[in-house]
């Protein structure tokens, strides 16, 4: 058995595949931007062997939120209650940007027209006290028909409370419309605006999802291939069927595969707490994992603007659903290099991505990038991919040089993108109560570990864990991942009870279920906002108030005196996989460099040039020094020291 991971970004799409051994190889090709799928199908036709199945990271769900030409967003309706029409529009009266006169709200998703007002109501406690029309319902459905819409969302006041309104009018809408998104399972929480938001976002996704989907499996079926599975915003790989139902989830697909990757190795080396630190070719990611676990936020705001890594809030779409606590800032190796009006370097946000790349690449690239930069200062070979991909260093310099001096360029420009790409690592600990200098640095993607000492040292941290395969290592973590599905209730009335009843919901679902993970929002009694917390096995309200106070001290800074409230509860059921295993080659002996190459770090140095596969376990490697593999590059600075650890991860020190 065979399975392959795949996962696509701005400049490579990579591939990892497992076999029944536990045994991994990886390998890149470049992306498609326009056709993503294009690199996906050549891919795995290069694999020679039986594919079993396919797990998949992908990001359609932003790129459709974000305007990506080709995956224009549809018509979607939306049925609410009488008096509740405008919801969506008025929103929270946020405002992104507080002294700008211009500012203009994100534009709805659906446009007043196309809100159908609808004579319900059921009471905060659940009680109905005005039962939906069907005929009403009907009415509007063929109107909505008629304008042209194919995707519809219900959103009911307290239908989290009580769903059997949406449940009546969706029965009517499935007669009329293929996709069809009710509030009560997409998001059955309180707050009309969040809840509303969430099921128009899902409701906007499903018909450009169920195609990518439909057309990525009729691929899949040509190569032989019948089973794949797509990771969640959550961390968890889900089926077709869960996919296309709630597409919300898959909005940030890909960057939650390398905080998975990060939380899983941190288990197999016994490391508790590290910072997931993604660097690829267009952005860079950090998480943080504690005790093993990512940090999980329960909202999010998608289409909207980022600064400085921060999401800008009210400046996108509320969506109401678990994903991996991530800030990304656009530090990629194809990021630009370019002066402002003033003169001032700057580095981003623009990316050269895949096309056409990097000068260094020769493939049509003019402006200067990171990579370019690190390639004139010598930190990378004049060859990427294990040799495949030979880089124009000559064309890099002369990029540089219409900056300025190109060494000088290259160094101050990488220096600005560390300091942008620290700023990430401390919205994910420091803003979070954490101390990052507690954390050991897990250092991934193509251009991570080029950068990890400098940002290391930029936050105090003083141990960097590079693991295998870094240059793929997000792709290994879909193989890392298990199956993972969340279903959720407000205010329940018991909590163990409460609980048991989730768990039985996703167990009649799924049949064999491994685990169960239980979380809660909880608040204090008159706070308007929650904080998600784990929950034990059996449910206590004194566990979880002791829990609860204990994560308000560290995220806030103190605790008060005062009941809780547990608002939501939520359970996922995890289903687990076969897992890679890492090992190291008893190789024997001590590597010698394969070569010497100028590296500029404060000066020009004659640094070693060692390959990854050559080093044997616990043999230490002094720097400054370079060590190159397949899909990654690991600069060691002076001051610091690199080691082989038990499980093919290479270890740095200061």
């Amino acid at each position: 058995m065979v399975i392959v991971a795949v996962d696509v970004g701005g400049t490579f799409t990579d591939f990892v595949t497992l076999s029944d051994d536990g045994s991994i190889e990886s390998f890149k090709v470049l992306s498609t931007p326009r056709n993503p799928e294009a690199a996906v199908l050549g891919g795995l036709r290069r694999i020679n062997a039986r594919i079993d199945e396919v797990l998949h990271a992908t990001t359609i769900g932003t790129n459709a939120l974000l305007g990506q030409v080709g995956l224009e967003l549809p018509k979607v309706a939306l049925f609410t209650t009488k008096g509740f029409r405008d919801v969506i529009e008025i929103g929270r009266q946020n405002r992104p940007r507080l002294y700008d006169l211009f500012f203009e709200k994100p534009k709805p998703l659906v446009p007043r027209e196309l809100r159908f007002e609808i004579e319900e109501r059921t009471l905060a406690n659940g009680e109905v006290v005005k039962e939906v029309n069907p005929r009403e319902v009907e009415e509007y459905a063929v109107k909505a028909k008629s304008l042209g819409v194919n995707s519809v969302a219900v959103s009911y006041l307290h239908s989290y409370i009580n769903p059997r309104n949406e449940e009546i009018t969706g029965s009517v809408l499935g007669r009329y419309f293929n996709y069809v998104a009710l509030s009560s399972k997409i998001a059955p929480e309180p707050r009309e605006y969040e809840r509303t938001s969430t099921a128009v976002v899902n409701a906007a996704l499903m018909p450009i999802v169920s195609q990518y989907i439909n057309e990525f499996s009729k691929g899949l079926r040509e190569l032989g291939i019948d089973k794949f599975f797509i990771m969640s915003s959550s961390g968890g790989l889900v089926d077709s069927d869960e996919a296309t139902q709630r597409p919300v989830q898959l909005i940030e697909s890909g960057p939650a595969a390398g905080a998975v990757a990060a939380a899983e190795f941190s288990r197999i080396i016994s490391v508790r707490n590290v910072i997931g630190f993604d660097m690829g070719g267009t952005t860079a990611k950090a998480s943080s994992i504690v005790n093993h676990e990512p940090e999980v936020t329960t909202e999010y705001e998608v289409g909207g603007e980022v600064h400085h890594g921060r999401l800008v809030k009210g400046s996108g779409y509320p969506v109401r659903f678990p994903f991996i606590d991530l800030a990304e800032v656009s530090s990629g190796g194809g990021t630009i290099i370019w002066r402002d009006e003033a003169g001032a370097l700057r580095v981003g946000p623009l990316s050269a991505g895949a096309d056409p790349g990097p000068i260094c690449y020769d493939k049509g690239g003019v402006e200067p990038t990171l990579t370019d930069a690190n390639l004139a200062l010598g930190r990378i070979g004049d060859y990427l991919l294990g040799g495949e991909m030979k880089l124009n260093k000559e064309g890099a310099i002369k990029g540089l040089r219409r900056l300025g001096d190109p060494i000088d360029v290259a160094l101050n420009a990488i220096k600005l993108a560390n300091i942008e790409m620290a700023r990430a690592v401390r919205l994910v600990t420091v803003e979070r109560g954490l101390n990052p200098g507690d954390f050991a640095l897990m250092a991934f993607g193509g251009a991570g570990p080029q950068h990890s000492a400098e940002i290391a040292e930029e936050l105090g941290v003083s141990t960097i864990i590079v693991p295998p395969e870094p240059g793929a290592f997000s792709a290994l973590g879909l193989l890392m991942a298990d199956e993972k599905f969340e279903v959720r209730m407000s205010y329940p009335r018991d909590l163990e009870e409460g609980f048991m009843k989730l768990e039985d919901e996703l167990s009649q679902r799924l049949g064999k279920v491994s685990y169960f993970l239980r979380y809660a929002d909880v608040r204090y009694r008159g706070q308007g906002w929650e904080l998600t917390i784990p929950v034990n096995r059996p449910a206590r309200i004194e566990d979880v108030e002791r829990t609860f106070n204990d994560k308000h001290q560290a995220t806030y800074g103190f605790r008060l005196s005062k009941p809780i409230e547990v608002v939501t509860i939520r359970v996922f059921a995890v289903v687990t996989r076969l897992k890679p295993r890492f090992k190291v080659k008893n190789l024997g002996g001590e590597a010698k460099p394969r070569g010497f190459r100028r590296v500029f770090f404060n000066e020009w140095v004659e640094a070693p040039v060692y390959w990854r596969g050559d080093i044997p376990m616990g043999q230490v490697i002094e720097g400054p020094a370079v060590i190159e593999e397949y899909g990654s590059t690991i600069v060691v600075p002076p001051r610091w020291r690199a080691e082989v650890g038990g499980n093919a991860e290479v270890i740095m020190r200061r």
